[in-house]
């Protein structure tokens, strides 16, 4: 006697379907719960509203010597400054003369902040530049500080208002030369706007330090590491956030990257990155470094170096390759 198998068929494709359906609820909603968290400064859950806790070591490297000295100048010499962005956010920045005497005409730095920062932690950075004899501005990138912003676009859309203060400074003074810095997210805008083709002329190097490789790989590495999920269900969500960004905020994860955009990048860039940094993987050094088109230039990895700490860790080593490398491309 023949038997009819087609009800526990039909009960395996039903329930097939219901976990399905709820794999996919339970993934939508995960990836919404991670743009909010990570994207949406209104949102009053996300990171941007949590306090960040210093480590006590880093804590002390980074309020103590140069670091105290220069937030000190920092606040007292700053100068208000502000753009309209591409999309009608107020930008607000701090302007600096320079620190020194007789300084050479023309010399311009931008210096950007990195994720959930401000520009007063690029102090340190900003004075470095100033006694170097460059005019310096600091912007605080959209939804950070004074500028105005709902969501943070990981260097993707900071690279529009990057071109824009740059433009605001050729417009003022044809004959600029410009120096671009950048820590962290901050080091990520910067790579994202040498490989723009609206770049200007004007524009002579760029530094990046602790930056990583593409929102998608570092929203990866965070998502694995802060909720302990596996690399594959963590990508599966990411990629499911950033159809939600795309949506939201005008850009998916997978358009973010600083490997495309290094690879039409052709000022000489120094590549720097902290070999125990624990928030952006050191790994993005060499990813970087590689796909940068440049024929100009270097990469520093310093050892034991947590993120953005190099500059602390090993000051020496960190300014003699940074203001040699300036000097050298500016010939000053």
């Amino acid at each position: 006697m023949k038997r009819d198998n087609s009800g526990v068929v039909r009960n395996i494709c039903i329930a097939t379907g219901a976990t399905t359906t709820l794999f996919a609820a339970g993934l939508a909603l995960s990836a919404d719960r991670l743009f909010r968290f990570a994207l949406d400064t209104n949102n009053p859950k996300s990171i941007f509203h949590r306090a960040s806790p210093q480590d006590a070591d880093k804590e002390r490297l980074l309020n103590t010597g140069e670091a105290r000295e220069a937030g000190a100048w920092f606040s007292e010499a700053k100068q208000p400054v502000s753009i309209t962005s591409f999309d009608g956010l107020n930008l607000h920045g701090w302007l600096f003369d320079p620190d020194c005497v007789n300084p050479l005409p023309h010399l311009y730095a931008i210096c950007c902040h990195g994720y959930t920062g401000e520009p007063a932690e690029m102090a340190k950075w900003a004075h470095r530049f100033a006694k170097l004899g460059f005019t310096v501005l600091v912007p605080a990138q959209r939804a950070h500080e004074l500028s105005e912003g709902r969501y943070v676009g990981m260097g993707w859309l900071e690279r529009n208002d990057l071109l824009a203060w740059i433009h605001l400074i050729v417009e003022s003074d044809p004959d600029a030369r410009i120096l671009l810095h950048g820590n962290s997210m901050g080091a990520t805008t910067v790579m994202m706007a040498t490989g723009d083709p609206r770049l200007p002329r004007n524009v002579v190097s760029a530094i990046e330090d602790s930056g990583y490789a593409s929102v998608r790989m570092q929203f990866i590495d965070s998502a694995r590491s802060m909720f302990h999920l596996p690399k594959l269900l963590a990508a599966m969500c990411v990629d499911a956030a950033g159809l939600v960004c795309k949506y939201r905020a005008g850009f998916d994860f997978s358009d973010a990257s600083c490997v495309e955009q290094l690879k039409h990048t052709t000022i000489p860039m120094l590549f720097i990155h902290g070999a125990a940094d624990t928030f952006v993987s050191p790994r993005f050094l060499d990813m970087n470094y590689g796909a940068c088109s440049s024929l100009d230039r270097e990469k520093l990895l310093v050892p034991d170096a947590d993120h953005v700490m190099s500059s602390a860790v090993a000051p020496d080593v960190y300014w003699s390759k940074v203001e040699g490398f300036v000097k050298r491309t500016f010939r000053i």
